[in-house]
């Protein structure tokens, strides 16, 4: 994405302005004015992109927003380069769509939101599944919560934990570690002080420059933040990307149902499924374009472990009420699908 997306983002296109020049009636004539010809203004979308209007995700955004014109839904693109005001203004009626990360639209759908709990979906094999299903006719009344109408789904990538010192590659070395979690997003400081480290309290706009300037020693970001968040300043000669995934990370595009005609919800899903295979060739590239000197392995003996404790701090968050129960069980049923001699498979705790 240009190597300049952020972290999570995404949205819809504003019409242009169309002009038109009338020829003259006669040789004697004045000629008539230019005249210009705006379309109907269309339902509003916040589009939230760190780059704004220049981002890949906004570009994006401008590519979708195309396609669902030739469906009758002419949407009106506002950029926005903080998150939390994006969703607030969604919020109190300033736009009739937003497109944010997935990890604050759970505000909006839980059941959707919970597509990026914690170790829930371990491979993009396992999200292509998720998201062909999610997007598909079947699954509409689910896309529904009040008000709101999840209306897309995007990939943005498997999330690495960042660290300032390689040598943090197991979780007894991450204890008493300072790691950036968002303020509005609970399970994020749960899951630290669950393996004794000490949660700092950031937001999408400021957690890479903590990690930057040496206010804390791991973050956790999708490859894509790589570059445009100039991570690498942060891991500087002594750090790594432990390529250990612990969840999969997506956009989502909400809308206000009421603002929309009927069916329109469904349509722009049918447009974001058409460009999934492009945001999955960017989460690639991305990943690709880290120097293989960044990625520190975490040692074997651990992984077991490692999948152990997400599944139970999975469990005791969906218990507590942070991750929707029907999600997570259809989530099983996914991972039990391609890998189901796992363990997890023959218990009912999920």
């Amino acid at each position: 994405m240009k190597n300049r997306i952020a972290y999570l983002r995404t949205g819809l296109l504003g019409a242009a302005l169309l002009g038109l020049a009338l020829p003259a009636l006669a040789a004697d004539t004045p000629a008539r004015p230019r005249v210009a010809i705006t379309p109907p203004a269309g339902p509003k979308a916040c589009v939230f992109d760190l780059m704004g209007s220049q981002g890949e995700t906004y570009a994006l955004a401008r590519d979708i927003t195309l396609e669902a014109q030739r469906e009758g839904i002419n949407l009106v693109l506002m950029p926005y380069m903080n998150e939390a005001l994006a969703f607030e203004d969604f919020k109190a009626g300033q736009c009739d769509a937003v497109m944010i990360t997935n990890l604050r639209g759970r505000q909006l759908n839980r059941f959707v939101g919970s597509v990026d709990a914690i170790g829930a979906v371990p491979s993009e094999q396992t999200l292509r599944a998720v998201l062909s299903l999610l997007m598909s006719p079947k699954s509409a009344e689910r896309m529904v919560s009040g008000p709101y109408e999840v209306a897309g789904l995007i990939p943005l990538g498997a999330v690495y934990p960042f660290v300032d010192d390689r040598s943090i590659n197991t979780l007894a070395k991450a204890a008493g570690k300072r790691i950036a979690v968002f303020d509005w997003d609970k399970t994020q400081a749960r899951l630290v002080q669950r393996i004794g480290a000490q949660p700092v309290s950031s937001d999408i706009i400021n957690f890479a420059a903590k990690f930057n300037n040496g206010q804390v020693d791991i973050v956790s970001a999708p490859a894509i933040a790589f570059r445009p968040l100039e991570l690498y300043r942060g891991l500087g000669s002594r750090g790594a990307i432990v390529n250990m995934p612990f969840m999969q990370i997506t956009g989502v595009i909400v809308i206000r149902h009421e603002k929309f005609k009927p069916g329109d919800g469904q349509k722009i899903r049918n447009v974001v499924s058409s460009r999934l295979e492009q945001a999955f060739a960017q989460i690639k590239k991305s990943e690709a374009d880290i120097p293989s000197k960044y990625w520190s392995k975490v040692p074997q003996v651990e992984v077991d472990g490692y999948f152990r404790m997400m599944r139970e701090a999975r469990v005791m968050l969906t218990r507590e009420g942070e991750y929707d129960a029907d999600m997570m069980r259809f989530l099983k049923r996914v991972r039990c699908r391609y890998d189901p001699s796992n363990e997890e498979c023959i218990l009912d705790d999920e």
